[in-house]
């Protein structure tokens, strides 16, 4: 179903860092008629309240941001929160948009989502072959449950959700907690304030494992390309098809930052999974290809952190 520029369009999870990305990529392509609301606003883990907000506003267009996310410190730490808190925003945002007829919605999965040992590069259809990470278990089970809802109701009532999957994102307005951020933005922050303070470096696991790191204006673009393209019930990878060990981005991000110290490599933490590299070959099908590169956009999140950096959004606080 088309999307016209006038629509209402409901990002949630419009002040994090996808959900910003995506305000920004539909506001410079042009769509004028978007709306947010911030957890004291709208708690999407209460029913009754998201369905009163759908009832209310009648959004044309949903984009489901929002979701309760981590490194491996936090998923090991909370599986029972982030499967419960993921699945009832899920639950509640996908129905509420069925009941009130949204003409299109994009949920927003995770590369968590595919087996440990999945196939390099992982195409779409490897999704359900085989176990999960342990790491980041409950996380992937909520996601994958959400994209299947998308699907469901668009085989059984034919509305138009669909899915995408990101590969690791990166960019401005990431979440800085070293308790709960991912690997990269948890990098810039060690290495900055260790060349503040003179100490050294400490990363988890060996350095080893190989990941794929996608600027998120990117994807945000992406997102609203599929939006306006694609229909299909099978969900979307989205990423750049290239990977970097996770001891090369310390030297990327150590270069940026200008870190002169010592690097200590905790081998005792777990790596997580060995290779996570997405197959876009759909998307890229589809006429989609990310622009930014890997140093770029390193330097721009690094600008972003010291420019605007504060230590609510350091915690995680939005």
């Amino acid at each position: 179903m088309d999307i016209a520029k006038t629509d209402k369009i409901y990002v949630a999870g419009h002040r994090g860092l996808v959900g910003s990305a995506i305000v920004r990529s539909l506001q410079a392509q042009g769509y004028s008629n978007i709306i947010g609301r911030t957890h004291a606003e709208l708690d999407l883990l209460d029913q009754a309240a998201v369905r009163s907000f759908f009832s209310t506003e009648k959004p044309d267009v949903v984009v489901l941001a929002a979701a309760k996310v981590a490194g491996i410190f936090g998923n090991t730490l909370q599986p029972a929160e982030f499967a419960y808190v993921n699945m009832q925003i899920q639950c509640n945002v996908i129905k509420c948009a069925h009941d009130t007829g949204v003409k299109k919605l994009l949920f927003l999965g995770s590369s968590c989502i595919y087996p440990r040992m999945a196939p390099q590069p992982i195409p779409e259809d490897a999704l359900l072959t085989g176990p999960l990470e342990t790491t980041n278990e409950a996380y992937a089970i909520a996601k994958i449950s959400g994209m299947e809802m998308c699907k469901y109701f668009n085989m059984e009532y034919h509305d138009p959700f669909i899915s995408c999957m990101p590969t690791n994102l990166y960019g401005p307005y990431d979440n800085y907690d070293l308790k709960s951020s991912h690997v990269l933005p948890a990098m810039i922050r060690k290495f900055h304030e260790a060349k503040q303070n003179g100490t050294s470096v400490e990363l988890w696991g060996t350095g080893t494992p190989l990941r794929e790191f996608l600027y998120v204006d990117d994807m945000a673009d992406a997102c609203v390309f599929l939006l306006e393209n694609y229909n299909g019930l099978q969900h979307v990878n989205i990423g750049t098809g290239e990977e970097v060990t996770i001891r090369r981005l310390a030297e990327m991000v150590q270069k940026e930052v200008g870190f002169e110290g010592e690097v200590i490599w905790n081998s005792s933490m777990p790596d997580g999974t060995p290779r996570k590299l997405c197959d876009v070959t759909k998307i890229h099908n589809l006429g989609w290809h990310h622009k930014v590169e890997l140093p770029e956009g390193i330097h721009r999140s690094y600008e972003w952190f010291r420019n605007n950096i504060s230590e609510a959004r350091m915690e995680g606080r939005s």
